[in-house]
């Protein structure tokens, strides 16, 4: 049985999305908004590609506790909406979810190994529960010049 973020409740009991997490000590709804892309912007996340990567980030996002709240993948980025606890930081649940991806993508699609490496090194991130769209746009159009 899968366990919330939390450990204290099965998955989908207990608690709905919108309501705080509890751990021993506190309470806690920290949720992240994450952008980032393939590397030089390359339109890669598309069709069998782009369906397995969804699969592998909810996997590894449900292996470390994150709860995916949103995840969109678009051929020249991925936005995902994910609530951690309050001892993941962004940089963690990024780098934990781009290795994961990476060398699982790279190793089942080989066209994917012609890049350097599969994604950027940078990502944007905000705490907010809305996200302007031309804060992404302008995300994005900064990474082509990368």
């Amino acid at each position: 049985m899968t366990q919330s973020i939390d450990n204290k409740f099965p998955a989908g009991q207990g608690r709905s999305v919108g309501s705080p997490g509890k751990g021993d000590l506190d309470t806690h709804w920290i949720a992240y908004h994450l952008l980032w892309c393939p590397k030089r912007v390359k339109p890669v996340l598309i069709g069998e590609v782009a369906e397995e990567c969804d699969g592998l980030i909810r996997a590894v996002c449900g292996q470390r506790g994150w709860e995916v709240l949103q995840l969109s993948l678009f051929p020249v980025c991925v936005h995902l909406f994910v609530r951690a606890t309050p001892t993941d930081a962004a940089h963690k649940v990024v780098k934990e979810i781009k290795d994961f991806t990476a060398s699982r993508l790279r190793q089942r699609y080989p066209a994917l190994r012609r890049l350097p490496s599969l994604w950027t090194r940078s990502y944007l991130c905000t705490t907010a529960s809305q996200i302007n769209d031309d804060l992404l746009l302008q995300y994005i159009y900064t990474q082509k010049r990368t």
